[in-house]
């Protein structure tokens, strides 16, 4: 299905934009590849919602949103399903039909009660939408039936680190991972104490770690290494650094975190080598480049870092460190 919507994709968008500037006319666009099949088998079962729905899905993956808002609607009409409830949801949301969707979603709650995919997405629309109050409402309305329900525990965490509200946070995240400590709650959670600089993101770390069955968590490896380097404690962090190249080479925040811990010590042609590893890694790493042209400016190699700091911003326009080290430069 990817193949043939990337095939047509220009013809569609062709169809849309054609007869100078007017309005797409629907049955141009239903009779001509890639939904003209699709088309032709609705007018022979039109009481089929799994034909409206896929025409819908290809529709969406075109970009023509509004185009496939009837047919999601459709296919809800004739079964109403779960899975298709979704997908109308998250297309009322893209067509900027909010209220439309917030109602249509609280009324799904109605019909499926229990399906907790139903309570996050409107839980996430409200935040959206700055009802902070009706978001955090829908995971306590969960929490009340069934305090064990760790998963709901975490979603409530992690919209509360959405909201900048780290405190509140940390206490639905570490009770998500009392009740069961999985790795995504636990780095999660760890991330937070990571940017805390708290202490605490070690013992959160050497929990996963000593849980884990792969022997492969560097991410866990990676925060601890960012914590003794925040501190300053440069040799125990650039030995987790080695650790994390050592389970995964093209680990590219760990070069990047090792580059940094060199930069800091004012060793800044070891740390310039770690750089281009990264950028040897990942040739469109925009930190990659930033870091190079730091470490080429504290080596006063000028065109070097000049060329460094313009690849990072082709790849990110918004690092502002870049565009003032060409400013210092140029």
């Amino acid at each position: 299905m990817k193949f043939i919507v990337g095939v047509y994709t220009v013809l569609v968008l062709a169809l849309v934009v054609s007869s100078c500037g007017s309005s797409p006319n629907t049955s141009d666009i239903f009779s001509k590849p890639p939904f003209a099949s699709i088309s032709d088998s609705i007018k022979r079962f039109p009481d089929k919602p799994e034909l409206y729905l896929q025409r819908a899905l290809l529709l969406s993956q075109s970009n023509l949103h509004d185009l496939a808002t009837p047919d999601y609607k459709k296919a809800w009409e004739i079964a109403q399903e779960e899975v298709t409830a979704l997908e109308y949801a998250s297309n009322l949301i893209l067509v900027n039909k909010t209220e439309e969707a917030i109602n249509f979603l609280k009324d799904c709650q109605k019909r499926f009660a229990g399906n907790n995919e139903i309570t996050r997405r409107l839980s996430e629309l409200y935040a959206q939408n700055g009802r902070r109050r009706e978001a955090l409402a829908e995971y306590d309305s969960i929490l009340a039936n069934d305090s064990t329900n760790f998963l709901a525990w975490y979603e409530k965490g992690i919209l509360l680190t959405k909201l900048r509200d780290t405190a509140e946070a940390i206490l639905c995240l570490k009770q998500s991972y009392f009740i069961q400590p999985t790795m995504y709650t636990g780095l999660a959670l760890a991330d937070i104490y990571s940017n805390q600089t708290n202490s605490a993101v070690l013992e959160i770390c050497d929990d996963i770690l000593k849980r884990d069955t792969t022997g492969f968590v560097p991410d866990a490896l990676l925060l601890k290494g960012i914590y003794y380097s925040d501190i300053r404690q440069y040799p125990q962090a650039l030995e987790v650094f080695e650790k994390c190249i050592a389970m995964d080479w093209k680990f590219v925040d760990a070069h990047i975190e090792k580059g940094i811990v060199y930069f800091e010590q004012k060793e800044f042609n070891k740390a310039l080598d770690a750089f281009k590893i990264s950028a040897t890694v990942a040739n469109t790493n925009a930190d990659s480049y930033y870091w190079m042209g730091r470490s080429y400016e504290q080596l006063k190699m000028k065109e070097l870092a000049i060329e460094s700091y313009e690849r990072a911003l082709s790849f990110n326009p918004g690092i502002i460190e870049a565009e003032e080290g060409l400013k210092r430069l140029q």
